[in-house]
């Protein structure tokens, strides 16, 4: 049985070691140049984009998916950014590409400025790529270079980093540095990985003709060929590969087979809160009409405060829970600078998360114990550079300083990604789904039907009041934020500041703090005792702040206090849902044997709805999980390669709790 894929650690990558000659860099760990000296985009262009026959390919191409490219080895992204400048010379106007690169010692922001400088015709692209550039850390990292480029840095050892896609390859660039110099690469599991993970048909080219590449090559079940090389080099391989083998990761997890592709032009998205808004602009980014449709108004559920943090809280020990949120975290960062470089509703003002007690003090000793994470994306701080993050006296000794998270405006982000071209809103309950021959028939409360191809549920507590979505298990969590405005003399926060609660800094003069929290609650009335603990866990997150407040004159009273009270939803595991909705009565006897013994796994595929999707379930971390959810969702239903390692797309599947339910049955 084939093993489940192991997840790596999630760590800080090490730099290249690099001398230059001129604007080629050099490996000085591996003995060799990035690209050739003499001419290496020429160089590329010979190797890589005329051997896998793309400018040909690309003009013919007319599949409703993107054409996906695979690299062994991103070093400089020389061979990316050909191939995305062919892409634009011969593909059709609708056409979509898709990159995927692996590397396991990325290059700093300006050691890639500094090697592109060679290519200004490539300059366009360069400055796409280096604007986007993620920190060196493992994991997959999606960069929407334009509305019909993607590039999926998958950083970490490529053996290992192309166990874990979840995606399929029309054409591989086999690269990275010579196999004499770097033998850890060119293993056979390589080329068995790759094997598993091509389309039928996919070609590759290489500039090696190593015999244990050739060999490697044609076990696997590639065909190949010698054929010309560049300049000095008389040989090179191409080939392709017919009939890929049978991927056996679903032996152990065969529920989570993904459902068959299905056509989709039309598809109805329920709820215009962040979730519902984030698929919404996902889809329409990928060429699809979308109709939304939303009960109350644009983010009139939880995505309706005047402020939301953009935060996560990782587990001591890293976990798949915390590996979804962080990956969020990161692309919500590069996702929302490409939407709003102005930062007119949002900003990067760094996220604080204090430890007030010895527990949570302890905790982040573990984690920081646990992780080697770059500075750029996580540290640790104790009390007198606080101080300074937050700009008034704290009386924690010690935090956790995320600075490339901060605060959202998010009903103003949900209006804008409906401003999107392609997506049409209306206001309008849904109160029934029924399947049809077309698709999905969408029954509203007015009395009106509504067709679509496919569907998204996406609307927080009430995801689960559908008849196919009922065993979706979601808890509401009622959460009332507090609003005060500021005296002249009083500042806020410069940092985001979180314990048991969050208090962002002040948007046009007006402090919000919060929110309360209380569990199977779906109540939206502003409460004078939610107003009551929130004004407690302000005190005692900053208590500078309270004080410097009743300085001023400020009665700290709930009757000084505006606010807000919201339904969020939450798992059971709280981590969000995304994904197809399962068939719950046949996962129920397709896998009953798990409650007997869970190593008798039935090889049955999971049967879902077709074309019926979900997005819930994302609580108080919503802006760090919706858009990468959208991601996921948005890639299964246009076929394409996924932005998250597999178990972690696995692990937001919305038939995770049946599995486990029934294994605890034992």
């Amino acid at each position: 049985m084939t093993q489940r894929p192991t997840l790596p650690p999630l760590e800080a990558l090490k730099a290249p070691s690099l001398s230059w000659n001129a604007a080629s860099p050099y490996s000085e760990a591996f003995g060799d140049v990035y690209f050739s000296r003499e001419n290496g985009r020429a160089e590329t262009e010979h190797v890589f984009i005329h051997a896998n026959q793309l400018p040909e390919r690309f003009s013919h191409w007319r599949e409703t998916r993107p054409f996906v490219i695979g690299e062994t080895g991103f070093g400089t992204g020389l061979n990316m950014l050909c191939a995305w400048a062919c892409f634009e010379r011969h593909a059709l106007r609708h056409a979509r590409l898709h990159l995927i690169s692996t590397e396991k010692y990325p290059l700093t922001r300006e050691e890639l400025a500094q090697a592109l400088e060679a290519w200004p015709e490539l300059a366009s692209q360069t400055a796409s790529l280096l604007t986007q550039w993620p920190a060196a850390v493992s994991g997959i990292h999606r960069l929407h270079l334009t509305d019909r480029v993607t590039l999926d840095l998958h950083f970490g050892d490529t053996c290992e980093r192309l166990a874990l896609l979840d995606g399929q390859v029309d054409a591989w660039f086999l690269d990275g540095f010579a196999p004499a110099k770097n033998p850890d690469m060119w293993q056979p599991e390589l080329f068995h990985t790759m094997a598993a993970r091509s389309r039928p048909e996919a070609t590759f080219a290489t500039f090696t003709c190593a015999g244990i590449v050739k060999r490697g090559l044609k076990a696997a079940g590639f065909r190949w060929q010698k054929v010309p090389g560049y300049g000095r080099k008389r040989e090179m391989l191409a080939g392709r590969i017919d009939t890929p083998p049978l991927d056996g990761r679903r032996q152990q997890t065969p529920w989570f087979t993904p459902p068959a592709v299905k056509p989709a032009a039309h598809i109805v998205v329920i709820g215009a809160g962040i979730a519902g808004t984030s698929v919404a602009a996902a889809l329409a980014r990928r060429g699809l009409r979308v109709s939304m449709i939303e009960k109350q108004a644009i983010g009139a559920g939880g995505s309706g405060n005047q402020q939301g943090a953009l935060y996560v809280k990782l587990a001591a020990q890293t976990n798949d829970q915390s590996r979804v949120y962080f990956s969020g975290l990161l692309y919500s960062r590069r996702w929302l600078e490409n939407l709003d470089p102005a930062h007119r509703f949002w900003h990067d003002s760094g996220v604080i998360q204090l430890a007030l007690s010895e527990k949570e003090t302890r905790r982040q000793q573990r984690f920081l114990g646990n992780h080697s994470l770059p500075n750029s994306l996580l540290e640790g701080k104790d009390g007198h550079s606080l101080e300074k993050l937050v700009g008034m006296e704290v009386t924690a000794e010690s935090a956790l300083f995320y600075p490339q998270a901060g605060w959202v405006k998010p009903r103003k982000l949900c209006e804008h990604l409906l401003s999107r071209p392609g997506i049409r809103y209306r206001q309008g309950e849904v109160v029934r789904l029924n399947e049809s021959p077309q698709g999905w028939l969408i029954h509203l409360a007015s009395g009106e039907t509504l067709e679509a191809d496919q569907v998204v549920v996406a609307n927080a507590q009430l995801a689960n009041h559908f008849e196919q979505t009922r065993e979706v298990p979601l808890q509401a969590v009622r959460g009332q934020v507090s609003t005060l405005a500021l005296p002249e003399n009083v500042e806020g926060p410069s940092s985001v500041v979180c314990a048991g609660g969050y208090v962002p800094p002040a948007v046009d003069g007006v402090l919000t703090f919060g929110a309360s929290f209380m569990p199977n609650n779906a109540t939206t009335q502003v409460e004078d005792q939610d107003h009551l603990s929130n004004i407690d866990e302000l005190r005692r997150t900053l208590p500078a702040l309270a004080t410097a407040l009743e300085t001023a004159g400020v009665d700290l009273t709930p009757a000084n206090l505006g606010g807000r009270a919201a339904v969020r939803a939450a798992s059971p595991d709280k981590s969000p849902y995304a994904g197809p909705v399962p068939k719950a009565d046949a996962w129920q006897q397709d896998y009953a044997l798990l409650r007997k013994d869970a190593t008798r796994v039935p090889a049955v595929a999971g049967q879902h709805y077709p074309g019926l999707w979900i997005s819930a379930a994302h609580g108080s971390r919503g802006l760090a999980s919706a858009p990468l959810c959208a991601e996921v969702i948005a890639s299964r239903i246009c076929d394409e390669p996924m932005p998250l390692e597999a178990p972690l797309v696995d692990h937001l599947h919305p038939g995770r709790r049946i599995i486990s339910a029934l294994i605890r049955a034992q």
